[in-house]
This record gives structure tokens, sequence and C-alpha cells, in this order.
């Protein structure tokens, strides 16, 4: 199928309409017109052959012996002065008393169109041919002193006159027409030009397509979009900025004020400088925002605005800082597993025979224990993953680091990532290394079970505990109890929120010998079933 342009489509659309426009009107106005004419020819021709018969000299030459010799002059005079095509008086016999032509005075009237004056007194207006040719015709009867009929005053306008005339408005009329038809054709291809430059020379169905296209990366990308116009009205928005923002159903030709941090929208339309990374609090949210403006050629005609919530960068941050992490201690773990290789080595050679063996089945049963709980009976790869970071960096302090043998999960839902694994276990089970910190033997016991609705872990450690003024403010964004120079204050803080966010919850017993976090997470994700 041919696509036609949009500027062939305006222009011929334009010009069709304003061609027929055209036509009609002009069709309109010349039939108006030609009827007009002939009615003002014959309304004419009737009123003039009504003064002539009411003219006492014209009744009383009726009287005389010659009546065509009075008649006629002023008759003559008449037609003259009115520009009518000819004036003929004739008697109740038809008899020309006056005629153009002199020629036909005292022949018989031509046309057979008198009757109606002559017999019944009418005052009308008819169309015949007479000796001129065809003319419209005023009639009017002459009456005596005694109202009797004595004759008929007949006032013509030759048809062709008339149709000359009407051709001349024609004529003035097509040039009119021909001029409007001209500005029309300007006009359409300059309301075209003007049309492409707004739509930046793109086709209809380009724009559909760029639209369509703006839509899906507009929902695809996670960060929130909004994009204002020069009056702070809304233009759009994704669907993860509502969501962001807490906001539902449709905010487009909105202002943006109350929805939204204005203020760097504002400024961005104010200046025209873009803003890049802006951090804002906003209903308990901290979000970055970047600010983009709009340009049209030198105006800032709307603004377009991107945000992510701080907590989610954050959150990121702290996966990488994890995963390096237990890159750092796995590291480690080889390292002392050399050592001991070197040991091993050394007692060789001095024939230490004995000891070699005891140092090969005491590593060989610990590593056994710990490998049959973590590979056999804890079957997801990404709690292996954490719990065997944990264990190298649990051999590196000399911290005592227990799977407890009645652990067993299998493979976690999909819905629960190792990210969030991350940030939950790893970040209670460092809060568990530094509150076992110090202590004469440091012990922290790890158990997992999936038994039930819930998929649950619990961490013990036999720290110094948790204070009662500290247990309220356990979870808070940057609360710690440690001192230094750089206190965190954030790995609970993000594993209670990740918790949160997958439905469930974590519990803290603080005993006099132990302290126990437990997690609780339900298998099944919020808002719909497991995948």
């Amino acid at each position: 199928m041919v696509k036609v342009s949009l500027h062939t489509k305006i222009l011929g659309l334009t010009l069709s309409l304003s061609f027929l426009l055209i036509l009609l009107l002009t069709s309109y106005y010349t039939y108006m017109n030609g009827k007009q004419i002939v009615e003002e020819r014959g309304r004419l021709a009737l009123e003039l052959s009504k003064a002539i018969s009411l003219m006492p000299s014209i009744i009383d030459a009726f009287e005389l012996e010659e009546p065509s010799a009075s008649i006629q002059p002023i008759v003559e005079e008449i037609r003259q002065k009115t520009g009518a095509e000819f004036i003929v008086v004739g008697n109740r016999e038809g008899i020309r008393y006056s005629h153009p032509n002199e020629s036909e005075i005292g022949k018989r009237m031509i046309g057979g169109d008198s009757k109606r004056a002559i017999e019944d007194g009418e005052y009308y207006i008819s169309e015949a041919r007479g000796s001129l040719g065809l003319s419209m015709r005023g009639k009017s009867p002459i009456f005596d002193e005694n109202g009797d009929i004595i004759g008929v005053v007949s006032v013509g306008y030759l048809v062709e006159d008339i149709e000359k005339q009407v051709f001349k408005i024609i004529s003035k009329e097509l040039v009119i027409s021909l001029i409007a038809l001209v500005a029309s054709i300007i006009g359409s291809y300059l309301l075209s030009k003007s049309i492409r430059k707004d739509t930046l020379g793109l086709e209809p169905y380009e724009i559909a397509n760029l639209y369509k296209e703006k839509n899906a990366v507009l929902h695809s990308v996670q960060e929130g979009i909004l994009s204002v116009d020069s009056k702070g009205m809304i233009a759009s928005m994704n669907q993860r900025a509502k969501s962001l923002l807490g906001i539902s159903g449709s905010v487009r030709h909105t202002k943006i004020d109350g929805l939204f941090p204005s203020s760097p929208l504002y400024e961005v339309l104010k200046t025209g400088e873009p803003q890049f990374d802006k951090e804002m609090t906003w209903k308990k949210k901290t979000i970055i925002v970047s600010c983009t403006p709009i340009l049209d050629e030198k105006n800032v005609t709307g603004v377009v605005a991107s945000f992510r919530e701080k907590t989610e960068i954050e959150q990121m941050i702290n996966t990488l800082s994890e995963m390096k992490t237990y890159s750092e201690e796995l590291r480690a773990q080889t390292h002392e597993f050399t050592n001991k290789l070197y040991a091993l080595s050394g007692l060789l050679q001095l024939g230490e025979y004995e000891e070699a063996i005891k140092m090969i089945q005491g590593e060989t049963s610990e590593l056994e224990f710990q490998n049959q709980i973590v590979f056999k009976q804890i079957k997801d790869t990404k709690v292996q993953v954490i719990l065997l970071g944990k264990l190298g960096k649990a051999s590196e302090k000399k911290v005592i680091f227990e799977v407890e043998a009645q652990s067993y999960i299998d493979k976690l839902p999909e819905h629960i990532n190792l990210s969030q694994l991350t940030l939950i276990l790893g970040n209670i089970i460092d809060n568990a290394f530094e509150a076992v910190y110090g202590t004469n033997l440091p012990i922290i016991k790890f158990f997992a079970t999936d038994l039930g609705e819930d998929i649950i872990f619990e961490v013990s450690d036999n720290g110094n505990g948790i204070s009662d003024e500290d247990m309220p403010l356990l979870f808070e964004r940057g609360f710690t109890s440690k001192e230094g120079e750089n206190p965190r204050g954030y790995g609970l803080s993000n594993a209670n929120r990740t918790v949160n966010e997958l439905g469930g919850i974590i519990e803290v017993q603080n005993g006099k010998e132990n302290t126990v976090f437990t997690v609780y997470l339900p298998k099944k994700p919020l808002g719909g079933e497991e995948r």
C-alpha cells in the first residue's frame, strides 16, 4: 500500500474543499444574481408601463384622429431616458400607436400576451417573442375617464440584453472565485508547510511509531520518569514514577505541585539549565532527581525529570560491597588452607607422620561435617554461597561458626534473589561477628528450615547482648552502638527493609547467654502466587 505524505494529504484535502466551496458559492450567487436581474427588469418594465398608462397625455391622445402622432414622441423620449428596449402603446384591438421602429406603427402587436390586460384589466409581467425578439415585458391596461379599457401599454427588455448583463456579473464572480482559489492554494501550501515544520518533517505513521516506542521505553526503564510543560502541567508519567510517588490513575494535565518536589522543575523551566543527581526528601523517601529541559529553538517548553529512590541505590552499593566482602573472605580462606598445607608439608619433611595424620584427620572430619550440612542439607546455592563465605571469615577471625545439624532447606522460590539474601543474612551474621568480638569463646550458630508456609533463618551468638535502651532503635536507619570514626548503622536497617519487602518479619530474642535473630520469609510472593 502506497503511503501518501502528510503534505500531499493536506494540500489535496484543502484544495478539494476550497474548490468545492468556491464552486457551490459561485453557482449559488450566479443563480441568485441572474434571478434578481430578471425580476428587477420585469418589475421595472411593469412599473414603467403603469406610469405611462396613467399619463393624461396618453389617455387624451386616444381621442385624437391620429393618436400615434401624439403618443410616439412622448413614449420614445421616455424609452430613451429609461433604457427600455421598447415601449409600445396599442388600442383594444392591439393596433400599435408607438414603437421604436416607426414602420411598425399601425400594425398589430405581436406576442399574444396582451389579452389579460385588454380584457381583464390586469397588470402583470410576461415573457414573449415580438418583432424585436424574446423579451421580458410589463403589461398595463389604459383606462379612460369612465373606467373603460381603451388600450394597453407594453414595456419590454430583451432577454438577450438581460443575459449579457448576467454574464458580466458571472465574469466578475469567476474572477473573484479564481482569486479565492489561488489564495486557497497558497494558504494550503503554507499550512501544510507549517504543519510539516511543527511535526519536524515526520509523517503521521512515523509519529505514531515514535509514540509507541516512547511509551515502551518510558514504561520499561526502572527509573521514575515524568515530563511537564511550560506551565508545570504533567504531560506524561511512567508506571515506575507512579509507584515511587504513590499515585494511581491518570494525572495527565494535572499540576505537578503536591505530587512531586517541584522546585527543581520550575528552576529548570526558568533557567533552561539541567540539574543532575539532586538529593531530595519527599513523603519520607529520599530520592535522587535529575532534570533536563525540553528546548524548542531557544525557548524552554518543558522539563523531563528522572528519579530513583536512594535506598535502591544504597541497596545496589551494599550488594556490591557484600560480594566484594565474600570474595575477600574466600581469599582469606584459601590463604588459611595454604598455610595449613605448608604446615603439613613441614611435618612430612621432618618425619612427624603421626602428627601429620592427626592434622589431616582433624581437618577432614571438620570439613566433612560442615560440607555435609552445607551441600547436602542446604540445597539452595544462594544460601550455600553466603555460608561458605561466612565460614571462611569465621576461620580467619577464630570464631566458631556452626551450621546446626537439624538445618534443612530446599531450593528457594524465584522471587527471593541473591542480593536480597545477601542483605538479610549477610548483615545479620556480620552483626553477630561484631557482637562476639572480644569474648573468650566466640560462638555463632546458624539454623535454617523451610517446613510450613515460611522459610526460617535463625542466627544466634554468645556476645554481650543488646541493651534494653537499644532494642526499640535496633532497626532504625543510622542507629549504631559501635564507636569509632565511621560508624555505619545501616546493616540491620537494610536487612529489616528487605525482609519487609518480601512480606516477612524479623524477631529478636535478647537472652542472658545468647542473642537470637529469627527471620521469617513467606514462600509465596506478595500480591501473587509463587512462580
